[in-house]
């Protein structure tokens, strides 16, 4: 397979360490291929909300690594809900086909994994847009013990309409499973629908799920420089715990009314805004620390609330939600934000083409010293969807764009120098990918899957790629 891939030695000990670094600079960022690996030559393909509903930003563990074993999961051309599995590094994977069909071709509909530590299950959630889920739980110690035990649909559970008997809502999607500090497991999901829901979170503890509550609100009157929205809903650039503990969420605001739009044609996102918390979720606080909600309660995250916002933003440049997030070695939060600069107007009048056309992906993150600081990635979107971030165990920060390019910018400038060094050659991908986000920390390796550009309905190949990062 031709691939083209520049090696980051250029940003070792580039640029001075500025204040509030965690510690001496290591090697800059680089790349290096390493595998290539064939999940399925006929994945579903269809285009739906401008993704792919085998490869999607919020698809939070579509593919993880765990006790030297990696994981994914994905439909067939026929719409088989599949898990498979390999040895870490390995070159062929074993799968088992679920008791499930994709009920609709929406790219929403995506498989979500999970491990709960405490007891070696499996976890997933799949096939469901503002409305039912589908969700199964393995037998314990299935993911302690891989090698002695057969990877059959037995042992991966049955197939249910609830987790375990709970049913927290109605209306849910956006599936995310988050390990927390002490080996239990939590599932982030949206109450409602698109303009108008609510982030909510449900924890399982090793012997059964309990719904914690809401803690985003969907009320409250937004007003922009066009119009007014009083509903809107909160989506998430991701949730998770750092090395201290913590927890936490950059979001976007979406409205439910187009007048706060300058055409109709955009999109009504607005703002990038980060909230934390320290008691696993149970009280949410804002960049100055203020508590801001309490989940469960009436007291929720709402748009009205001060000190939210870290990056303003109008809903006039097509500013993309569910982007990436990341904790770096100290704990401290960065993210990709993507949308269209002003430069190039301001004024977006089809989201999908102006972001192709203009669109530019953004590192923001906070430093030591508590200050906010974003740098634009010198490298154009040419698409319309997200970019996923990853931090290597030096810091260095690396963005992989849209049809598999990977970008890097090493901690020793501050994040700045910001270059492409793999350019997707060979890979032929769609658009977004999904990052083995677990991978990262176990052997230094950037691995992710995406699937191949179609036209229609025609089925592709789904692989899944691994790169070498610094040691």
């Amino acid at each position: 397979m031709k691939r083209r891939t520049v090696l980051g030695a250029a940003f070792a000990g580039a640029g001075a360490t500025p204040a509030g670094t965690a510690r001496a600079a290591g090697p800059g960022p680089s790349v290096t291929w390493r595998q290539h690996t064939r999940l399925d030559a006929q994945a579903i393909y269809f285009v739906s909300y401008d993704g792919l509903v085998n490869n999607n930003s919020f698809q939070k563990n579509g593919l993880f690594t765990y006790q030297g074993y990696q994981y994914a999961g994905w439909y067939t051309a026929t719409g088989a809900a599949v898990i498979g599995r390999r040895v870490l590094g390995g070159s062929s994977w074993s799968t088992v086909t679920l008791a499930h069909r994709l009920k609709a071709d929406d790219s929403h509909n995506v498989i979500s994994m999970g491990v709960s530590r405490t007891d070696g299950r499996l976890h997933i959630n799949m096939d469901s847009h503002s409305d039912g889920f589908f969700y199964l739980k393995s037998q314990a110690g299935l993911l302690d013990n891989p090698g002695s035990t057969p990877w059959t649909a037995t042992v991966l559970g049955a197939v249910q309409t609830s987790l375990d008997g709970l049913s927290p809502t109605s209306q849910f999607t956006y599936p995310q499973f988050v390990q927390t500090p002490e080996g239990g497991l939590q599932l982030s999901y949206r109450v409602g629908v698109s303009g108008n829901g609510r982030n909510a979170l449900a924890e399982y503890d090793g012997s059964r799920w309990t719904a914690l509550g809401e803690w985003s609100s969907s009320t409250g009157t937004y007003t922009s420089a066009h119009g007014s929205s009083t509903a809107r809903n909160m989506y998430l650039h991701g949730i998770d715990y750092d090395v201290n503990g913590r927890l936490h969420a950059f979001f976007t605001w979406r409205e439910q009314s187009a007048s706060v739009m300058c055409d109709s044609g955009g999109i009504t996102n607005h703002d990038t805004g980060y909230v934390h918390s320290a008691d696993r979720g149970r009280t949410w606080r804002n960049d100055a620390g203020t508590l801001v909600a309490t989940t469960g309660t009436s007291d929720t995250v709402a748009v009205t609330d001060s000190g939210l916002v870290v990056d303003s933003l109008g809903p006039d440049h097509s500013l993309m939600n569910q982007e990436s997030q990341w904790t770096d070695s100290a704990g401290l939060p960065h993210a990709i934000i993507s949308y269209v600069p002003g430069r190039f107007g301001r004024c977006t009048t089809d989201y999908v083409a102006d972001r192709t056309a203009n669109g530019r992906a953004f590192h923001l993150r906070k430093n030591l010293a508590g200050t906010w600081q974003k740098t634009e990635i010198p490298v154009p979107l040419n698409s319309s969807q997200r970019t996923k971030l990853v931090l290597d165990r030096y810091d260095n920060a690396y963005a992989v764009l849209p049809h598999g390019r990977i970008a890097g910018a090493s901690r020793a400038s501050g994040h700045t120098d910001w270059a492409l060094l793999h350019d997707g050659g060979g890979l032929n991908a769609f658009g977004e990918v999904v990052v083995d986000e677990l991978r990262v920390g176990a052997d230094d390796v950037l691995s992710f899957m995406y699937q191949e550009t179609s036209s229609g309905t025609a089925p592709s190949a789904l692989h899944v790629v691994d790169f070498a990062l610094p040691v």
